[in-house]
Order: C-alpha cells, then structure tokens, then sequence
C-alpha cells in the first residue's frame, strides 16, 4: 500500500492539526483517490468538508481533468436538474441552445456535491441513476446520454435522520457512500485551536500590516478550548479577524473574550474559580476576579442551555440554529481530541418560556439575519442550513427582512 508524507500534504493544502483522527481522515483520502470507488464526507457546517474532495483529485489519475464542485443547497429546486444533467433547447422558457450541465462539463473528472442532503428526490432519482449506469438524460430530452464522474458527496445534515424521514433515499445513501469519512467539529479538536488562533492571528496581522500579532493568557486558551464552537473553523476564524482588527489590547484576556461572546464551559470556570479560592489572603483584584468569573460561569450556563436546546430541536428539525458571528470564510483544518465537560441538565425551575423551541429559533434566525444585513447566504451559513431551508422558516414565521 502507498506511504504518503502528510506533513507535505498538510503544508500543500493549509492544513493546521496533529491529532491521528487528522492524519487518518488525510491518509483514506489519498488511499482512495487512486480509485473509482464513490466518497461520503459527513461533517457539521465550517469543518472544512471541501477540502477532501480537492485532495482526492488532485491526487487520483483524473487530476488532469475538471473538478467542479457544487453547493447543491443554494441551487434553486427548479433548476437543479438542467445544472447538474443538462437541458436540450426548447425544453423550457429560456432555453435558447442544448446546455451540457456539470455531469457533461465534468466527464472524466470529479464531481463534489456539496449539502447533497438538500437535493430533492426527484433529482435524487436522476442521481442514482447516473451512479447505477454511468447515463443520465437531460430535461426536456429523450436520448440517454453517457458520462464517466468521479462523484464526492457531503453533506451537514443528520442523513440516517432524512432516510427515517423520506427525505433522502437510502438506495442512494448507499451508493454513495461507499467510503465514509467523518469531520470532527472543532469543540473536539483540543490544542489545534491554539494552533488555529496563532495562524489566524498571524495571517490577519500581516494582511492588515498590524505590528503585533494577538497572543492569548493561557486561561484564555482555555477558554477558547473550551467554547462550543457551534460555527467550527468559519466562526473561529472570523472572531480572531474581528478581536485582530478591534482589540486594543494585544494580549487576550478571558474579560476580553467575552466582549465577544466567547465564554468558557462551567468545567473551565470552576477551574479558574479553584485556582482563584488558593489564596490565603485575597486581595480586593482577586474577590474582583472571581467575582468577574463567576459572571462568566452564569452567562456560560445559559450558552449550554442554549446548545441543549438545539440538540433537542435537532430531534424534530434540520437546523442547527444557535448563537454565532457572521463569517462567510471557509477553511480546512482538523485535530487533537480531548475531553470536555457534558451538557449540564436544566434547573428544576428554568422558565418554561426560555424552552420554547419555535421561539428560540426564530430569534436565532432574527439575530442571524440582523448581523449579517439580510444577507441569507451569509445567515444561512452561520445557521448551519441551506438558503432554501432559511427562505422557508423566514416564510413559515413571518419574519420581515
């Protein structure tokens, strides 16, 4: 079997991670890239997906063909057919000339679907017959047409959920994933996010020609560990561009992580409560600090009440609606795998009102859409689901933009 040296693929590709998780998800990468065989790639929205595919073509044998990557979630269900299997002319109001779609323009190439769980099934029908017999028709035509693709699929929805549901064909599945490779969310990714802070940190400071790159305390650091992350590496890195440019202070505190709303977990905080309590003699600072903390532990509380209720919505929705900055940045980064603390259970006495799930995620929504300018993709991003997904629960709750 073929030895690949990562440390030059993760150079090659700007990958930032030690953890064997990483060098396991790289190394199936590269073993499989030499082959035909169909890759699913499962992974939370900002986990760094995209770059996978990208590595197995560039190191398969069609790597001098096209690679043409698609975000099937943001292509309206209306015209996702003629884009990914082509149309003749005349087939409907504004077909002026045949179009070949992606399974033409990328015949002996590789195709990345990306969110293929936003597909609708009746294109879901089209799509698992172009696996099955390498044929497809295009819309409005009646002669089959043959291409040879290289499909990669990924996808941030629960996809066994959508099969339970009838909202993914298991057939199709299961075509698709003939290899399935999983992305770890960056709250598992211990000491890489340090790592990924002193990258970002570093790459901010010399595009904005910033004298001193930030550095963190280490009860910083651990706060940053920490943090849920619920936007992974495309929040990550926004908040670090934002604390880069906005910050006064060069040296981040957890005081001034919270400026941002980046709060440590309650197992963090009753660490910085433990080591504050050493003291024989506390001064006036140190009753401040704690004090300063303890405030941190009680709005920490509230984030993980938050996150609780999403994994409860979860259960009975496909969004994945929790508080986030807005970042439309993509990048490709894994790692390190510690351990962190279990979501607290609910106070007895929690107001019933906070639990309402439908308000909770219109207000979600609401903020999204506020910090963003009204900019769907963006806030659909940062939600963690597709623009049609958003467009319809803006529909649904009657939100005005």
């Amino acid at each position: 079997m073929a030895t690949f040296d990562l440390t030059q693929i993760k150079a090659r590709y700007g990958i930032i991670g030690r953890d064997s998780r990483l060098d396991q998800v790289l190394d199936t990468a590269l073993q499989v890239a030499k082959t035909n065989l169909a890759v699913f790639i499962q992974g939370e929205s900002g986990t760094g997906k995209e770059i996978i595919p990208r590595i197995i073509h560039d190191h398969s044998l069609r790597k001098t063909k096209r690679y043409i990557a698609i975000n099937c979630g943001s292509i309206p269900e209306g015209t996702i057919d003629s884009e990914l299997f082509g149309h003749v002319k005349g087939s409907f109001t504004g077909a002026i000339s045949d179009h070949d779609g992606y399974f033409g323009a990328a015949n002996g190439g590789t195709l990345f679907l990306d969110e293929v769980g936003e597909l609708p099934l009746s294109t879901q029908v089209r799509l698992l017959r172009v696996l099955e017999t390498g044929e497809y028709i295009p819309v409005g035509g009646s002669e089959p047409k043959k291409t040879d693709v290289r499909i990669v699929a990924a996808t941030n929805v629960q996809i066994e959920k959508a099969i339970r549901e009838g909202k993914f064909r298991e057939d199709l599945y299961y075509r698709l994933c003939t290899i399935s490779v999983k992305m770890p969310p960056l709250r598992e990714r211990g000491e890489d996010v340090l790592l990924l802070f002193k990258k970002f940190a570093m790459d901010t400071a010399q595009q904005y020609s910033i004298p001193e790159p930030l550095r963190l305390t280490p009860e910083a650091g651990r706060v940053m560990m920490s943090y849920k992350w619920p936007g992974n590496i495309r929040q990550f890195k926004n908040v670090v561009e934002q604390m880069s440019i906005l910050s006064e202070q060069r040296i981040i505190t957890p005081e001034i992580l919270q400026q941002y709303d980046i709060t440590p977990s309650a197992e963090t905080t009753d660490l910085v409560l433990r080591d504050a309590s050493v003291a024989t003699q506390p001064s006036d600072g140190t009753v401040e600090h704690t004090l300063k903390m303890m405030q941190l532990m009680i709005h920490s509380l509230k984030m993980d009440v938050e996150m609780l209720k999403e994994k409860v919505d979860n259960g009975s929705r496909d969004s994945h609606l929790v508080h986030q900055l807005p970042a439309p940045i993509q990048y490709s980064e894994l790692s390190e795998r510690t351990d962190y603390a279990e979501t607290p259970e609910l106070p007895d006495d929690e107001d019933e009102e906070d639990l309402n799930l439908e308000k909770m995620e219109r207000r979600m929504i609401e903020k999204a859409l506020r910090r963003s300018r009204n900019r769907r993709k963006v806030a659909a991003d940062e939600l963690g689901i597709s623009e049609r997904t958003l467009y319809r629960k803006i529909k649904d709750y009657g939100i005005e933009e």
